[in-house]
């Protein structure tokens, strides 16, 4: 890992520099909503998971579910952050049409969850080496989640669907230490794979299960460190929030067109307005959406029809204790047990499904040759596809099936590519299409030995020059390996050519 460096945007009167703080939206996973027993299913028909207390009916009063709040104190507990004993909720007086009630039923003043910190992995969007820097939690807190507004259904009316209304969310919102389009998709990432190693929620950011919003602003160099020595906010610029952010690669691209929009709005001669703009995939572009309101403009005040939430140091620890082995962790040990780069690590523990295919392929086997083909071949060839690990044409057992072949010899690294491939057709298993094809590495060193001594007394000035630079031997291997239709031993075939030429 390399150090962390400044990101730069030029402007016409000089660099700037970007900060931004996020907001994490995440549907709690629970089957309840949050004030409500009716449905959180995906997919039902409008207006069916919709409870009188959902549609804001008269005298209808929100009872708390208390699954919800567990997986907030998960969720707290797996970002290293305070869980609060004591916690209120709040209305937030606003108006939607899909917010039946008028207002929103969240948590302020007192949130269940306070400040925590996280290490954020960072791969550079335009190359470069990897990184890490931490990243400081504000705060989590819940909150119901509005319904939904249908625009497309007729060109004259707006539809509404209440199925979404009331599902329990938690927000988790960071300091604003997050300086670049890159880290804050890799932020994102580690939020999701947070709460998806924790179960508290699925992180479907196409079904728009976990979303963020991000605060852009940018300043002079050397203005962030001044905000981070004395606490003041004026010494970064205005920030603009970039609405419901649903993909990594939109997030990086939102962000760089803001930024420049910004800098320059700035060098203009103008001013950039607080408030809250949407992201447009297709033009490239950020457009606004409303001006961005301040905590005073929503009325923040105390729910009279809940009691406050206090829970109990004990039923903390007891949920501490069934916490299951969370990113960091999992990181760590892939590293110490199975030998592999830091690297290669994070890829595959970047979700659940990764890192079991690999250790799955992995068990008995050399992990090191696993984490190459695993992330390497078999996700190299997904990418190109399309398609999600689920959709493999080839399974963990079959892999590690390859692997072993390789390990003990049987075929050569070059053959295995053949092999895979036709794995990936639907051939069958590894050692069946080494038989099949009669695609066995040749170890018999008598048969090796005879194709290099055909191959050096054909290319006398090649030996001359190898015997002046031994780097060059490279160029014998390869022709062997040509001639014995790569089923040569290559350590064979290089342990032979050296003793030969005297290399």
């Amino acid at each position: 890992m390399t150090t962390r460096t400044p990101y730069v945007l030029k402007g016409e009167t000089g660099d700037w520099e970007v900060v931004m703080g996020l907001e994490i939206h995440a549907q709690v996973a629970s089957n309840a909503k949050l004030f409500s027993g009716a449905s959180t299913a995906f997919g039902a028909d409008p207006n069916c998971n919709v409870s009188l207390v959902d549609a804001a009916m008269p005298g209808m009063l929100p009872v708390i579910n208390c699954k919800c709040v567990e997986q907030a104190v998960r969720t707290g507990l797996g970002l290293k952050a305070e869980i609060n004993l004591y916690s209120r909720f709040d209305r937030k007086n606003y108006f939607y049409p899909d917010l039946p009630q008028g207002y929103q039923i969240s948590q302020f003043a007192h949130p269940i969850v306070g400040e925590g910190e996280i290490d954020v992995d960072v791969e550079p969007a335009h190359g470069g080496e990897a990184y890490s820097f931490p990243c400081r939690i504000e705060r989590l807190h819940l909150e119901q989640d509005a319904g939904k507004s249908i625009h497309d259904m007729d060109p004259n009316s707006t539809y509404v669907d209440l199925n979404r209304s009331g599902v329990a969310l938690m927000e988790i919102v960071s300091k604003p230490d997050v300086r670049s389009p890159a880290e804050a998709a890799a932020y994102v990432k580690k939020i999701r794979a947070i709460v998806i190693a924790l179960g508290t929620c699925d992180g479907d950011m196409e079904k728009g299960n976990l979303r963020a919003d991000v605060n852009v602003s940018v300043c002079r160099p050397g203005q962030y460190e001044k905000f981070r020595e004395t606490g003041d906010f004026s010494h970064l610029g205005t920030r603009c929030e970039l609405k419901n952010m649903n993909s990594f690669r939109f997030i990086q691209q939102a962000i760089e067109y803001e930024a420049r929009r910004q800098i320059e709005i700035i060098e203009g001669g103008g001013t950039v307005d607080q408030e809250t703009r949407l992201f447009d995939a297709d033009k490239g572009e950020t457009r606004s959406m409303r001006s961005k309101e301040d905590a005073h403009d929503y009325r923040y005040f105390p729910d009279p029809d809940l009691l406050p939430l206090e829970i109990e140091q004990a039923w903390i620890d007891e949920i501490k204790a069934s916490l299951p082995e969370l990113p960091d962790q999992k990181r760590a040990r892939f590293e110490s047990e199975y030998g592999i780069s830091h690297y290669d690590a994070g890829v595959l523990i970047a979700d659940a499904e990764k890192a079991e295919y690999f250790e799955a392929v992995a068990k008995g086997r050399d992990a090191k040759l696993a984490a190459n083909w695993v992330t390497q071949e078999l996700f190299g060839y997904l990418n190109k596809e399309g398609l999600e690990l689920a959709d493999s044409p080839v399974s963990a057992e079959a892999l590690g099936g390859l692997i072993a072949l390789i390990s003990d010899e049987t075929i050569s690294g070059k053959i295995a590519k053949d092999v895979f491939a036709r794995m990936i057709a639907g051939e069958g298993e590894a050692a069946a299409i080494v038989e099949k094809h009669g695609l066995k590495q040749v170890t018999d060193t008598g048969a090796i030995e005879k194709v290099v001594d055909e191959i050096i007394a054909a290319n006398p000035e090649q030996v001359e020059r190898v015997k002046e630079k031994p780097q060059t031997l490279g160029w014998f291997v390869g022709q062997v390996m040509k001639a014995s239709g790569g089923k040569a031993n290559p350590k064979a075939v290089n342990e032979i050519l050296k003793a030969k030429l005297g290399v």
